[in-house]
């Protein structure tokens, strides 16, 4: 019998419409076969789900086994693979034999394709070795057939008897290398190798070196095969390495991109020589280039990027060849390729970089194509980190970059407005000529954020007193006449006149005005109508564009354009003694001001003024009329500003400084009572080998660390009372996306509890993926029952569900479950994204929750603390601006499901007398996750004062 009894998926059965045993009986027995097809389905989903049905049997071999339709023989073998091979003694059924008959028989059909099923369905059989004995020379003599269909399931199917028992056929590697040597068909020689090099190593390795020289004609499959035996046998001390190792060399040329991939892959772990390392490269970045699917090509740069950072400089010459991926058109693929690009990049290489990322740059502007926009985007970018990092390159892009200010893509515009403001803070030698260059595009800027970082650069680094005055002239161009809101009027009253004259002309020889039946005039109602059209007329009228912006709501711009004035005045004043010029500035300077905020009162704008924009606009206008009499504020403008934008540039440098450490330093943790292994002392010759089980084990969680026996418990859900019939617990254990239920039924009772059946039904994003079957409990007895259900979504989800079972009198007896609460906690992980990227999400997020605060703590950063121990968000906000010692704190959060589903949260608040106060606001793209994870903080909060010695 076999040691352990198979497993087989769970088939949906309709019990509806089940025919009885005699109905199925009779349908084999007289039916036709479509209808016998029909019925061993049946019968054979019915076995799988539990029925066996083995009165069945006899009538199967009867009336099925003798048919010669090939449907019905290949159905027939699923069930000879289902049905209950052995009586209760754990012997072979008698009707076995005539099973064994049957097989032995279509194993000697003349017709190749059911020589060939009847193969491959004794590999699904090959725990049975009292079914297999027999037909082992059967078996045998197939090896020797004309066709290379039979040929090769013989192969596998002496390669998994041999497997199982190796004593059926003793000599079947002896056997496998005698017909390897006279096979010619390419498949009956690769199943012929594998089995070779999992049941015979030597003469596999015998094998290949005997073909050495024919590797490459050799077929797809094969030289597949040849690059895993390779591998294997490198896993011990093998005196073929060098060989192998121009055998990879060889491959990396093949035909086939999945040969060049492993061969590629293999050769990295053989050695570690940089011709070698390089040659392995060479083909990734060949097949990133040739292959057509996007995935693949992220797969293969993957492992490019990984071989990079091992192997440092040795690829650096291949930089312009993975420059040449950028020619896909799939973004993801772009960027991947472009951070492998921009960590190659070095002093000798960064000039031919830079050359052709602005050449790429300037195809985007010339014609367009699809995603011209994001691509556009990432060069500039790209080449913002490679001028930063690389001085020699900054003066030669910086005012090709600056062409793109005009840019419609407003992201574009501000990659280069961030670009411009980091080079010209760190190359004082550039500010001149960039300042110069940003003072000629004023004018084809259109975005209102580029505008604001143009003017603050201006106001920041214009130093000289001829470059102050131009700097002047050129932010006139682009106001328009000032004062802005007279030069509207005056527009709006030539528009009125014009309009008057045409009225006159109309109105002669027309009487006096009519009066309407509500009591209003026509003229009246009329000249209303007229006047407002006169207004949008004006407001639609070209303008220049900064006072377009203006005109247009954009007071934010306005306050910046006051501040940049304001420190050019102020400088200039410095600088000069001629008291007329300065005056004359600092008037016209208060002009522009006082004129932004009037108009910004009229009927001019679209929208008003607001009330943060005006009062700093007037803090400008005070700060220039009282110039030389507040020397701290003089200090703000001109020191403390640019003082601070070096110190968060310091900042970010050394952040990034920071995660290139960690990501650098790979932290060894050895216990002092591990094992240790030879490997360890080792030294390492090569990249780490490919060992498929390990990453295998890995993929299915066996090599997981266990948790402990406390964590255990933690877990245990109580479902029923300790009063009841039965008493049922679950332990609930997460595992990626299941949840796996293991749940323990006790029998309370003196009775025998006969068909009892555990139901459970879910609420929210879960799925059931299999029903648990029927048991017997005797009286006081235990019994385990698993069951597993499928999560889809960071959804609060909840189990419930019923046990049913037989009572007296065959009476339905029930006991009702608790309900089992699934916390999304343990689907959700603290992230990290920029600033751009989380004000970008919350923009298009539509779902939000606001939870107020309810705490008893004290001080704003615990409570911060708190929010991120209980809902495992990370803080996005730095250190630095929360610290010191001020009543409020606002911060921002972040988290990502492992279903890809982000988590962004805003907490504001404020420390007041009777405690703190205020709100976190949680936004997703999803309602579930917004509302589960404020329920979590709502929760949390119930218990703040554990919390707080917990934080």
């Amino acid at each position: 019998m076999a040691a352990e009894a198979p497993c087989y998926t769970v088939v949906f059965e309709d019990t509806t419409e089940s025919p009885s045993t005699q109905e199925l009986r009779a349908s084999l027995e007289k039916g036709t076969d479509e209808d016998r097809l029909d019925t061993l389905r049946r019968i054979i989903v019915s076995t799988i789900n539990g029925n066996p049905q083995p009165t069945l049997l006899m009538p199967i071999i009867q009336y099925i086994m003798p048919s010669k339709n090939k449907q019905l023989k290949k159905l027939l073998h699923f069930y000879w693979e289902v049905c209950p091979k052995y009586d209760e003694n754990g012997k072979l059924k008698q009707e076995m034999i005539l099973v064994v008959n049957a097989i032995r028989n279509d194993l000697q059909h003349p017709n190749e394709y059911i020589r060939g099923a009847t193969l491959r369905f004794l590999q699904k059989i090959s725990k049975d070795a009292e079914l297999l004995e027999p037909l082992i020379p059967t078996c045998r003599s197939c090896l020797e057939h004309r066709h290379s269909y039979v040929r090769k399931n013989a192969v596998f199917a002496v390669y998994t008897i041999y497997r199982e028992y190796e004593h059926l056929i003793p000599d079947a590697p002896e056997l496998m290398q005698t017909f390897i040597a006279a096979e010619s068909d390419a498949t009956c020689k690769r199943n012929a190798f594998v089995f070779l090099a999992h049941c015979a190593m030597p003469k596999a390795v015998e094998w290949l070196i005997s073909v050495y020289d024919q590797l490459t004609s050799l077929d797809e499959l094969l030289q597949m095969s040849i690059i895993e035996v390779i591998r294997l046998d490198c896993k011990n001390d093998t005196t073929h390495r060098p060989r192998y190792i121009r055998c990879m060399f060889e491959l990396l040329n093949s035909s086939s991109h999945a040969v060049k991939y492993e061969a590629a892959t293999t050769l990295t772990t053989l050695t570690q020589n940089p011709a070698a390392v390089k040659a392995a490269a060479s083909c990734f970045v060949n097949l990133v280039v040739k292959e057509s699917d996007n995935n693949v090509k992220l797969i293969v740069l993957d492992r490019l990027d990984t071989l990079r950072s091992k192997h440092g400089h040795i690829l650096d010459g291949l930089t312009m060849d993975i420059l040449q991926v950028l020619s896909s058109a799939d973004m993801e693929v772009r960027r991947k390729a472009m951070s492998i690009v921009l960590s190659m990049t070095s002093n000798r290489n960064v000039e031919e970089v830079v050359l052709f990322l602005k050449k790429q740059l300037q195809q985007t502007q010339e014609r367009e194509f699809e995603k011209a926009p994001e691509y556009r985007q990432l060069l500039i970018q790209s080449i913002h980190v490679l001028a930063v990092k690389f001085s020699e390159v900054a003066a030669s892009v910086v005012h090709a970059l600056m062409e793109f200010l005009g840019d419609s893509n407003n992201p574009s515009a501000l990659d280069v407005v961030a670009f411009v403001r980091e080079v010209v803070e760190k190359f004082p030698h550039l500010r001149q000529s960039i300042c110069d260059k940003l003072t000629q595009t004023l004018t084809e800027i259109k975005s209102g954020k580029a505008f604001r970082g143009v003017l603050w650069i201006l106001g920041e680094y214009v130093e000289d007193l001829s470059d102050i005055q131009a700097t002047f002239q050129d932010i006139r161009k682009v106001l328009g006449e000032i004062p802005i809101l007279a030069s509207e009027q005056r527009l709006l009253d030539e528009v009125d006149g014009e309009e008057d004259k045409k009225e006159d002309k109309k109105a002669e020889g027309s009487g006096r005005p009519k009066v309407l039946a509500d009591g209003t005039y026509a003229t009246e109602t009329a000249y209303t109508s007229t006047n407002s059209a006169r207004l949008e007329a004006v407001k639609a009228a070209s303008k220049p564009p900064l006072r377009a912006l203006i005109l247009g709501g954009d007071f934010f711009t306005g306050s910046v354009l006051a501040s940049a004035l304001t420190k050019l005045v102020l400088r200039f004043d410095d600088l000069t003694n001629d008291r007329p010029k300065a005056n004359a500035l600092r008037a016209e300077s208060m002009l522009i001001m006082t004129s932004i905020i009037r108009v910004g009162q009229s009927k001019f704008v679209t929208v008003p003024i607001d009330e943060d924009s005006n009062e700093r606009i007037l803090n400008c206008i005070q700060t220039l009329s009282e110039l030389q009499e507040k020397s701290v504020v003089h200090d703000i403008f001109l020191k403390d500003t640019k003082a601070a934008y070096s110190k968060m540039l310091v900042a970010q440098e050394k952040k990034a400084a920071e995660k290139k450490e960690a990501e650098s330093t790979k932290e060894n943790v050895v216990q002092v009572d591990d094992l240790l292994t030879f490997r360890q002392f080792s030294k390492k010759s090569a990249d780490d080998p490919i060992d498929y089980v390990e990453d295998l084990g890995k993929a299915t969680g066996a090599a997981e660390v266990r948790e402990d026996f406390i964590s255990n418990l933690s877990r245990i859900s109580q479902l029923t009372g300790f009063s009841d019939p039965i008493y049922a617990e679950a332990y609930v254990k997460m595992h990626g996306f299941d949840i796996m239920l293991d749940v323990l039924l006790v029998n309370q009772t003196s009775n025998t509890l006969q068909n009892l059946c555990l139901d459970f039904a879910t609420l929210g994003d879960l799925k059931l993926v299999e029903r648990p079957a029927v048991y017997t409990i005797a009286p006081h007895g235990f019994q385990s029952i698993k069951a597993t259900i499928k999560v889809s979504s960071t959804e609060t989800g909840v189990i419930f569900g019923s046990i049913l079972w037989d009572g007296p009198a065959l009476a339905e007896c029930c006991v009702i479950l608790n309900d089992i609460h699934i916390d999304i906690m343990d689907y959700i992980k603290p992230a990290y994204c920029s600033e751009t990227q989380f004000r970008s999400m919350w923009t298009e997020f539509e779902w939000e929750n606001r939870v107020n605060v309810s705490t008893n703590m004290t001080d704003p950063r615990d409570y911060l603390k708190h929010v991120m121990k209980s809902t495992n968000m990370s803080c996005l906000t730095p250190e630095g601006a929360m610290s010191g010692d001020c009543d409020f704190l606002s911060a921002n959060m972040y988290a990502r499901s492992l279903f890809g589903e982000d988590a962004l949260a805003n907490l504001s608040i404020e420390k007041t007398e009777a405690g703190i106060v205020g709100h976190v606001r949680i936004r997703s793209k999803t309602q579930g996750i917004a509302l589960s994870l404020g329920d979590r903080i709502t929760m949390s909060q119930k218990d703040s004062k554990s919390s707080i010695y917990s934080v």
